[in-house]
């Protein structure tokens, strides 16, 4: 708002207010006066009359009472006046209007409408005892000329107010043009001051107020023309010397150059040399852990147990700090490169999985794999790369997820020509981010809190690293969260597509009728639309139609011995083969009998793991069944796997070929080297088993012999089947030719992957099952079973772990701890020889052997003792290995005395 408009409202706004105000009291109050004035009037003049009237109608003179009425009529405003008498029977009416008859008055009553006044009075006679009413007097008044007064009033007053609302404008109008007239002067210097203009000098003025505003704008134009020739002063010198410095600054940018230069390459020095101490690092750090480990299986107590953990636990995070920097010092000196392979995204994520089965069991999570079925295959990228990816994603959702679940998503985001792009998310139900961590959440060496390095492990870099092989890749990574509710890490991958096509399903089924029962939601989705792709019919567990197979989808607690009791009914009252999704890892969980077939998976599990066990449970039942007329034919020699065990001991043998005793496996079984090698110059197989210390040719040597034989052994997968391995040995056989290995006791499950992995072969070993009525199922083995006992208070013979490592077969376990017991004697005597003169080999040749031979047998003590020895002498020699071979000595010394035990049986 102006200030000539302020003047205004001042001078001409605040008089009329107050003007209006008074007016506006004057006329209530002047109306007010007036109908008080006229009201007295009334009462007063018909109170003079009343009594004369009163006596006119006593004595009925009716001359007399018109006379006395007539006097009223005089009055202005009077229109009308009646008398009535007692029985409201009307004596006189004057006037221009009736009035209505009321009922008698008791007191003067006086009704006051809009336009008129109603005066009523009793008319009364006063005797000695007591009043008498003979009637009453009705008058009427009209009020219209109080109202005509009034707005007569109100409209001398507006004329008044426009007249003085006049004035005052004129009054205001010219005080506020002399007041502004100079700002407005002085505001018009000032912006020709702003454009340059600094000649312009205002003349002085009357009022002393305006001459001071004169004179500054005045001075201020001075200053500014000064100032101007100072700062042309100034620039003149200050090019003057910019053009003399103009070769200084040449050279100093030739030197910055050269500078950057030697930082860039000081720079690179830097990330090499990281790279190869980490490196160098890493090497030593893997052989600590190894023996960490290894340190962990001999005989400690409590306290020393709970050092190794702390000291185990200290070099896991080490190694990943070293893992880390090594991968970000790649990245930093840019000598990361990127590989191109053929990817089956499903087979990558699925492996990613199930690195991360034991955590996911552990804290009972949910961990789930969507691979969407637009995603074509197979893909062309860096597979270790995406993996490394995945890997640490899913790694940092379970570190942070106590409950809930972990679902990997992947999605196809865009198809065009040989270009995919795929969208892979990471969704968990854990602690969640705050907005300010989610900001920061990708700098090097950077968590969301500080104490979760320390609480939850890890370095910082991960997600970094992440971010850079993402963005290499070509991708961008992104991270949703909210604080309490969980986290989704969202990237785009960008892939060649010259061979993909749409995924075929990995089986096709008859439309069997399956029964689900899934409480995980995202799970049960999951399953119902693979059962679908599959052409299978998926049923709610409460569903009426027979199925052909039952899906129990169970947690933990439903293996307590209540819920394991009611789910045992369901299945015993299930006329078909039931499957069964577990939870949890086959360790922590007691059996369930599958009363009519069936099979127990572990979650997560693979998509090709679910295939193959509906392929096995389903389509057997599926295939119409032979005529009478045919008999089972035996299988062709075409369809029969030919395999061959080598190894120098007699029980290991076999115990391998009784577990391997098939109608479609034909096993040969060779005691050493040099009879493997006769056999195989005459002979192919599908597969060697093969153990690694054995006399003369041992298992590596065998190995390099068998492939220089033929083509056909050069591509012979070779499986080394030790009783102990070193992670630098392990990496060394693979390195020399061996295609796997395995460490003894071997169980069922080993054996199925490895026949399935190189032979593609998906029979059942059903000769090496845990026996139904066995009540420690598949927590037989020696290390889960037990567990941080020293070797002292283990039992010497448990023959139902016996039984267990000998597929269940009891006769079986009792004749392998026979052999052992039989061949203590020469054990001993070699291996106190060999120790007596300081013969490393020997001696490590025999307690390998025995290790070996120990490993099938249920004999807990030695074979715990014997693995200790030989990891004492593997990793420090002969030195203080002296205790560790006298409890050794001991322990045969007490396994000799159950032979006879044995024998009776």
């Amino acid at each position: 708002m102006s200030l000539n408009t302020r003047l205004l409202f001042a001078l001409l706004g605040l008089p009329l207010l107050v003007y209006a105000i008074m007016a506006v009291l004057l006329v209530v109050q002047n109306g007010a006066q007036t109908h008080t004035m006229k009201k007295e009037r009334l009462e007063n003049a018909v109170e003079l009359i009343t009594p004369s009237l009163s006596e006119a109608v006593a004595d009925a003179d009716v001359e007399q009472l018109e006379n006395v009425a007539r006097q009223l009529l005089s009055l202005n405003g009077l229109r009308t006046v009646a008398v009535f008498n007692e029985q409201g029977s009307r004596l006189l009416l004057l006037g221009k209007s009736a009035l209505a008859s009321l009922s008698p008055p008791a007191d003067q009553q006086l009704i006051m409408e809009d336009d008129r006044w109603r005066l009523r009075i009793p008319l009364t006679t006063v005797n000695a005892d007591d009043l008498n009413i003979l009637g009453w007097l009705d008058v009427e008044m009209d009020i219209r000329a109080l109202t005509l007064e009034r707005y007569k009033l109100i409209a001398s007053l507006s004329l008044g107010g426009m007249l003085l609302g006049l004035l005052l404008f004129l009054i205001a109008f010219a005080i506020s043009r002399y007041v502004t007239r100079p700002i407005e002067e002085a505001s018009h210097a000032l912006y020709r001051l702003s454009r340059g203009d600094y000649q312009l000098r205002l003349a002085s003025s009357g009022a002393a107020e305006l001459n001071h505003l004169y004179n500054h704008v005045n001075t201020l134009a001075e200053h500014f023309q000064q100032s101007q020739r100072d700062m042309q002063t100034q620039i003149e010198q200050a090019t003057s010397e910019l053009q003399a410095s103009m070769k200084t600054i040449e050279e100093q940018n030739i030197k910055l150059d050269l500078a950057h230069r030697s930082a860039l390459r000081a720079n690179a020095v830097k990330s090499e040399f990281l790279a190869n101490m980490s490196h160098e690092i890493r090497t030593p750090l893997n052989g600590i852990i190894g023996f960490c480990r290894l340190l962990g299986r001999s005989s400690l107590d409590t306290r020393q147990q709970e050092w190794l953990q702390h000291v185990h636990r200290a070099c896991d995070n080490l190694l990943m700090l070293v893992n880390d920097v090594l991968d970000f010092s790649k990245l930093e000196a840019n000598r990361l490169t990127l590989e191109e392979a053929d990817i089956d995204i499903v087979t990558l994520v699925d492996e990613v999985m199930g690195l991360h089965a034991p955590e996911a069991q552990r804290k009972q999570l949910h961990l789930v794999a969507m691979v969407y079925d637009d995603v074509p295959t197979p893909l062309c990228g860096d597979p270790l790369r995406i993996h490394q990816v995945l890997n640490n994603l899913i790694s940092n959702a379970l570190k942070f997820t106590h409950q809930g679940e972990v679902i990997v998503r992947v999605m196809l985001d865009n198809h065009e020509g040989q270009h995919v792009v795929l969208s892979i998310s990471v969704s968990d139900t854990g602690i969640g981010l705050s907005d300010t961590h989610q900001q920061a959440l990708f700098n090097a060496f950077t968590q969301a809190e500080p104490s979760h390095s320390r609480q939850f492990g890890g370095t910082g870099l991960g997600l970094t690293i992440c971010r850079q092989l993402i963005e290499r890749m070509g991708g961008e990574i992104s991270v949703e969260s909210e604080l309490g509710t969980g986290t989704t890490f969202s990237f785009t991958l960008p892939m060649l597509a010259h061979k993909a096509i749409e995924r075929p399903p990995e089986i096709s089924l008859d439309n069997p009728h399956i029964r689900l029962y899934e409480e995980h939601l995202p799970t049960r989705h999951m399953l119902e639309h693979l059962l679908q792709r599959w052409q299978a019919i998926p049923m709610p567990v409460d569903a009426l139609e027979q199925e052909q197979l039952l899906i129990l989808g169970l947690e933990h607690n439903d293996f307590s011995p209540e819920r394991q009791t009611h789910w045992q009914n369901v299945i015993n009252q299930t006329p078909c083969p039931v499957l069964i999704l577990a939870n949890s890892n086959s360790f922590d969980l007691p059996p369930l009998r599958l009363t009519y077939g069936g099979e127990t998976l572990y979650k997560p599990f693979s998509r090709d793991q679910l295939a193959t066990s509906l392929d096995q449970l389903l389509l057997p039942a599926l295939v119409p069944s032979k005529p009478a007329d045919h008999p089972n034919l035996p299988p062709t020699e075409s369809s029969v796997l030919k395999l061959l065990i080598v190894d120098d001991n007699a029980p290991n043998r076999e115990l391998l070929k009784s577990m391997l005793e098939s109608p479609t496996i034909h096993i040969t079984a060779v005691e050493s080297g040099h009879h493997a090698l006769e056999f195989a110059r005459n002979h192919n197989v599908d597969m060697v088993l093969m153990d690694i210390r054995m006399p003369g040719l041992d298992g590596v040597q065998t190995t390099h012999a068998l492939r220089r034989l033929s083509s056909t052994w050069a591509r012979c997968p070779i499986v080394a089947v030790t009783a102990h391995v070193l992670s630098s040995e392990r990496e060394k056989w693979l390195a020399e030719g061996l295609d796997d290995v395995l460490i003894k006791p071997i169980d069922e499950t080993q054996l199925h992957q490895l026949l399935s992995r190189f032979l593609s072969h998906t029979h059942r070993l059903a000769d090496f099952r845990t026996p139904p009525s066995s009540p420690m199922g598949a927590k037989m083995a020696i290390k889960p079973r037990y567990a941080n006992t020293k070797p002292a208070t283990l039992p010497v013979v448990d023959l139902e772990l016996g039984a267990h490592l000998a597929g269940g077969k009891d006769y079986l376990a009792r004749e392998q701890l026979k052999r052992l017991i039989d061949g203590l004697d020469e054990s001993e005597k070699q291996m106190r020889s060999a120790y007596s003169q300081q013969n490393l080999a020997t001696l490590l040749d025999w307690v390998h052997g025995l290790n070996g031979a120990s490993r099938y047998c249920g004999a807990p003590e030695l074979a715990l003792l014997v693995e200790t020895l030989e990891t004492r002498l593997r990793t420090s020699g002969l030195d203080h290995v002296h205790g560790l071979l006298e409890d050794l000595y001991r322990a045969m010394a007490k396994l000799r005395t159950y032979r006879p035990l044995l024998l009776r049986h």
